[in-house]
């Protein structure tokens, strides 16, 4: 069964290989991409990372023409997860925490996920909201911070550009606006980079695995 995984900023192609070294990677996908994927004889599609601005997006209409002729979709992670959310009911299988939290409706925005990518290297060149807040969360659950200033530091994040959002930038907005002095800001970001969460990496892994398994279960038949 040929398998073809979009991928790119939330988890590297070599990353994705040693997890499931048979499926086919390509860049993160745009309009366009799964037909042609379907063209190529994919049974099975996996969708992590997708286009937004750089060019045209992946549309639902274009994964429910590859369901219809008899493709297997998994998606999470970031783009992934929000036409996962959107087609779940309709044969998309979404899988990972943000797939989850934007079919519940705690999470709405394309902005969420959103993060600005070297275009040679796929690397993601900003640190997407949906991370922020995983990290922020933890700390609070670990105890480290308030809940208060979680939700402070997640609304300032907010107003912040996904081109432009970084801890780093974060912090230095925080102490512009007052919210925390100088001095508490080398130990808040000590603190945040020592419990980061890459949440759009550990999703990502999941649509992988997924992936994977579904592979492996098929051939046993």
């Amino acid at each position: 069964m040929k398998a073809v995984i979009f991928t790119g900023p939330s988890l590297s192609h070599e990353e994705a290989r040693k997890i499931f070294a048979q499926a086919e990677y390509r860049p993160p996908i745009k309009r366009g991409d799964a037909l042609k994927a379907l063209k190529d004889g994919a049974k099975i599609l996996g969708i992590i990372d997708g286009v937004f601005l750089q060019d045209v997006a992946i549309s639902p209409r274009e994964i429910m023409e590859v369901l219809r002729e008899g493709v297997i979709v998994v998606g999470g992670g970031s783009i992934g997860a929000l036409r996962a959310a959107e087609l779940c009911e309709l044969g998309m299988i979404g899988v990972g925490e943000i797939f989850r939290m934007f079919k519940n409706g705690e999470l709405e925005s394309d902005d969420e996920v959103a993060v600005v990518v070297n275009p040679e290297t796929f690397e993601a060149l900003s640190e997407p909201l949906v991370n922020i807040r995983a990290t922020l969360s933890a700390l609070v659950t670990k105890g480290l911070i308030e809940v208060e200033k979680r939700d402070r530091l997640i609304e300032i994040a907010k107003r912040l550009h996904y081109s432009r959002r970084s801890y780093e930038t974060l912090i230095e907005k925080a102490i512009r606006e007052g919210f925390i002095t100088k001095s508490e800001a080398e130990k808040l970001l000590n603190t945040i980079n020592e419990n980061k969460v890459n949440l759009k990496k550990l999703d990502a892994i999941k649509v992988v695995e997924k992936v994977k398994e579904i592979c492996l279960m098929t051939e046993k038949l």
